[in-house]
């Protein structure tokens, strides 16, 4: 107890300065974070406007290039060499391969001369006609040769990216005219070197992250966290376990955009570390002054009252609430508190003695109540409580179980106080309307039990002592071990009572014969750890005026056999 309060003392002087010291290393964190972030902002806008403008000057580059290429006599020459007015199934393969090959070496010329990595010519329609690309990887001192397409021609745009076996190629084109009429359009483009961008960055296609290079990240989970960044200037998202943010970088046309990211967490951590570390040491400090201020404080309350704490655990211990023998302190507030305690333990006495005493004479009540309804009831309740409190104990439960489990069995068959008595006290077997009407009194019974305070821990023995071990009791289908032990050993018990009472119309069995009954049925309607300790009991005494109807309790299979 000393420490307890020693304990509550150091919490409150400590906590609100830590809650303060807290908020202040957040806000600070978050002042820093969003410092970061504009700078961050900051840099990624300059990146994109500088890529703007290298890129316009590429573009123009590039334009003055495609004109030039677009204008080559030698290229114009090749396309009608391919007749792109016919269709090309109905040239012969010869004419077609010889177009072909002329096309492809004007093609290779313009590429060297002019370093493209790709080239291709289409027909007006779109239909690729031929085409050389760069093979991939460098050789000593220079480029690697073009080499023609083949079956990689395909289709595509005006503008953007091409994707030829594993490498992605950036292109633009340019219309092939001769005088007013347009005979074919000519692309080229030079590889789109993306993996070895110099920041980090994520290329998106319609939306759709279609590559990243940011290490140990997949296309895929990129793709899951920029969801929804396409289409907006900026986004803040969390990837890789890390904030970032991002902006478009570059719109490569046809659908393709670069865009730059950058670490959040990575930029703002030398800054956080150094304000962990000082709010630590902080901290360190605050807890020590607080913890040696809380010990000096709590010293003064502890030490009057750890007399009254002591007699109070004793009184804990023993249940019993025993009055001061000493002064336990010369304060005034001390001695009121202790004045104030021999007047309620007084109280509390009294009240539990008369408490206990209605509780017994109330339980006692309802047991003889309902044996009163009925001549041939008289004693059920009793037996059923004797044999199962003599079961538990047997089984080795605590004795607070038994006495609950004892107190349970008497108010067992509580609720058939409900049940009309031409139904309870009918001395012939019972219809099945009339056996589903008496099936109802578990229901009631807890019901009755409910509204009693104090009885609430004998509820379950009351509704579910008719439930079976493979689920096929009443009222809620219960099977196994989901029947709490008490109903299940009342089960047992009152089966056993109802089977060795006489009866109008049979009389009770002898206790081998209801303990094999039980043993043939236990596994199905009884639990089998219960019944094989019940049959080890001594045989109790059987007798009383017959019972009539306690057996309608039983599970179905029985019956035929205690109506025999």
């Amino acid at each position: 107890m000393p420490m307890r309060l020693q304990t509550r003392a150091f919490l409150f002087s400590f906590v609100p300065f830590a809650v303060l010291l807290a908020t202040s290393f957040l806000i600070a964190q978050k002042l820093v974070q969003s410092t970061v972030r504009g700078e961050l902002r900051a840099s990624l806008r300059e990146n994109q406007l500088s890529m703007a403008r290298e890129q316009s000057k590429a573009d123009f580059q590039n334009s003055r290039f495609l004109k030039i290429a677009g204008e080559s006599a030698a290229l114009k020459a090749a396309v009608h060499l391919f007749n792109p007015e016919s269709d090309e199934d109905d040239q012969p393969n010869s004419a077609s391969g010889t177009a072909r090959g002329a096309m492809e070496n004007q093609l290779r010329g313009l590429g060297e001369q002019m370093g493209f990595d790709f080239l291709s010519v289409s027909a007006p329609n779109g239909a690729p006609l031929a085409g050389v690309v760069r093979q991939a990887g460098e050789v000593p001192g220079g480029k690697s040769q073009l080499v023609p397409l083949n079956g990689l021609l395909v289709e595509h745009g005006e503008k953007g990216l091409l994707v030829i076996g594993s490498r992605i190629i950036r292109f633009a084109s340019v219309p092939i005219d001769e005088g007013k009429k347009n005979i074919g359009v000519l692309s080229v483009g030079e590889y789109f070197d993306f993996p070895g961008a110099a920041t980090p960055a994520v290329l998106i296609h319609d939306g759709a992250v279609i590559d990243v290079n940011i290490p140990d990240v997949s296309g895929r989970e990129a793709d899951a966290s920029f969801h929804g960044c396409a289409g907006q200037p900026e986004c803040d998202f969390r990837l890789g376990g890390a904030h970032w943010i991002s902006v478009p970088l570059q719109d490569l046309g046809g659908g393709y955009t670069l865009w730059s990211l950058e670490n959040v967490d990575e930029a703002t951590s030398p800054v956080r570390s150094k304000l962990r570390n000082l709010f630590l040491t902080m901290a360190f400090g605050s807890v020590l002054v607080a913890f040696l201020f809380s010990m000096v404080s709590a010293r003064s309350i502890v030490k009057p009252i750890a007399h009254v704490v002591s007699h109070l655990r004793n009184a804990e211990r023993t249940g019993v609430l025993p009055d001061f023998t000493s002064n336990p302190s010369p304060t005034r507030e001390i001695r009121e508190l202790a004045e104030s305690y021999q007047r309620a333990a007084g109280s509390v006495r009294n009240g539990q003695e008369n408490l206990q005493r209605a509780y017994v004479e109330f339980v006692r009540s309802l047991a003889n109540a309902l044996d009163a309804r009925d001549r041939y009831t008289s004693g059920h309740s009793y037996r059923v409580s004797q044999l199962s409190s003599a079961t538990a104990a047997a089984m080795g439960l605590v004795p607070e179980l038994i006495e609950r489990i004892r107190v349970g069995a008497l108010l067992h068959d509580i609720g058939k106080i409900g049940i009309d008595d031409s139904i309870l006290q009918k001395p012939d077997l019972l219809t099945n309307e009339e056996f589903e009407i008496l099936k109802q009194h578990p229901v009631i019974g807890r019901r009755i039990l409910e509204g009693v305070q104090g009885l609430a821990p004998y509820i379950d023995a009351v509704e579910l002592h008719h439930e079976n071990w493979d689920g096929t009791g009443y009222p809620k289908g219960q099977s196994g071990e989901e029947t709490p032990v008490d109903a299940r050993i009342i089960h047992v018990s009152d089966a056993y009572d109802a089977m060795t009472t006489n009866r109008s119309y049979r009389r009770g069995m002898t206790h081998e014969q209801a303990i094999a009954q039980l043993l043939t049925h236990a596994g199905t309607q009884f639990d089998p750890r219960i019944v094989q300790v019940f049959a080890k009991l001594p045989p109790p005494r059987v007798g009383g005026t017959p019972t009539p109807l306690e057996d309608r309790g039983l599970p179905a299979q029985l019956e035929s056999v205690m109506a025999g």
